[in-house]
Parts: C-alpha cells; sequence; structure tokens
C-alpha cells in the first residue's frame, strides 16, 4: 500500500522550460539600458542554449554571454544574482498542480520533495510555487550532501516519513536520476512525461498530467 508520494522538482513540479523562458526575457527587460546592444531574441535564445535544461551551472552561462556578446557595461556576477533573487518571480507550475497536492493530502498521502540543486536556489524556487505547505520533508541536494540517483539521498527522505521504500512511489522526468534512482532503492518510480528526454525502460506510470496521479496511485492500494 503507498503511503508516500515524493517529487522531484524541476521539469515535474515546476515547469523549467516556461519559467526559465519567462525569466530571461524579464531579465531582459529589467536591464535592457545594459543589454541593448544584443537583440532580445538573440539573448533569451543563446542562454537557454547554454543553459542546457538547468544542466550548466549559470556562472558559466553568464561569463559565456558576456565574452561572446562582448558585454561591458554588467558583469556576469551581476547577472547571476539577478538570476538568484529573481527567478522566484518567473516559477510557472505544470498544470494542476496546486489542485493535485490538495487531493493528495487529503487522501492522506505523505508528501516529499527530493531535488538536486543549490539549497537557497530551491528552497525559493518551492515558495515561488507556493508549495512549501503541502509537503513533510524537503531534500536538497547542496544542504543533504548527497544527490540524485544516489541511495541514500531517497533512503533519507523516507526515514524523514517514517515509511518503507515498497510504501512510497518517486515521480521525476529525468529516467535515470529519478525513475531508475528510486527503482534502485525499490520504491516504485513513475516517469514525468518529458519529450526532452527518451522514455525510460523501467517504469511503474507514466504520468502526461499531474491531475493524472490519483487515479494512478489507485492501482496500487
Amino acid at each position: 500500500m503507498i503511503r508516500a508520494v515524493l517529487f522531484d522538482l524541476d521539469g515535474t513540479l515546476l515547469d523549467r522550460d516556461a519559467s526559465i523562458k519567462h525569466f530571461v526575457a524579464r531579465q531582459y527587460d529589467r536591464l535592457t539600458p545594459k543589454l541593448k546592444q544584443i537583440p532580445k531574441s538573440d539573448y533569451v535564445s543563446r542562454f537557454i542554449e547554454l543553459d542546457c535544461r538547468g544542466y550548466v551551472w549559470k556562472d558559466k552561462v553568464y561569463q559565456t554571454i558576456v565574452s561572446e556578446f562582448g558585454l561591458q557595461t554588467i558583469s556576469w556576477q551581476e547577472l547571476l544574482d539577478d538570476y538568484y533573487t529573481q527567478f522566484i518571480h518567473s516559477c510557472i507550475p505544470f498544470p494542476n498542480l496546486l489542485e493535485t497536492l490538495d487531493i493528495l493530502t487529503t487522501q492522506g498521502y505523505l508528501l516529499g520533495i527530493i531535488t538536486n540543486g543549490l539549497g537557497d536556489f530551491q528552497r525559493r524556487t518551492i515558495q515561488g510555487l507556493g508549495i512549501e505547505k503541502y509537503f513533510k520533508t524537503i531534500l536538497i541536494s547542496e544542504v543533504e550532501g548527497v544527490r540524485k540517483p544516489e541511495a541514500e539521498i531517497f533512503l533519507r527522505a523516507l526515514r524523514n516519513l517514517g515509511v518503507t521504500p515498497d510504501e512510497s512511489v518517486f515521480i521525476g522526468d529525468h529516467p535515470d536520476t529519478d525513475v531508475m534512482g528510486a527503482k534502485r532503492v525499490e520504491m516504485k518510480s513513475f516517469w514525468k512525461k518529458d519529450l526532452g528526454w527518451q522514455e525510460p525502460e523501467i517504469s511503474d506510470g507514466i504520468v502526461d498530467d499531474l491531475s493524472d496521479l490519483p487515479v494512478m496511485l489507485k492501482c496500487f492500494s
């Protein structure tokens, strides 16, 4: 019987692609006097390309942008600081996020988040989505000193919730980091469908929309 439902953050609860596009466009608008030598469309598209869906550190992204465009009116550190402080205002959830969390909470599931990333930044992202109140445990790799797909971060979350792997399911978009990482500790795992990744060979279900989750979980009751 499933007692706990744990989630990845970026690409699972947060629509990261939409959020990044929104943020970069707003960053350009905020800093136009210092960026006006670059066409807005070029700035947005180059950032998204260099970001590699979040798998490149932003200091490297901004260093490259400043160098490639020959920016002398703003430093990469200023751009990075703006990213850290302002991204919270561009956090776009996937459809039906709050409604789904309300249903799962009402149904009595213990909820958790396991996410790789920087502690303060990921906490602000969760705040930006307005979902912190739903979760009994939130593990962020920088804080924990261990990251997905290592077993310890999954097992630590389960200990925090007082549940066993066979009583838990993990939902994430990355086939190895999320789906296989959870499977390796004998949790059930659902793949949050993402066209940017190849469908994992092994999962216990595919989530097209977060609103599918309550029905999917009943299959394991």
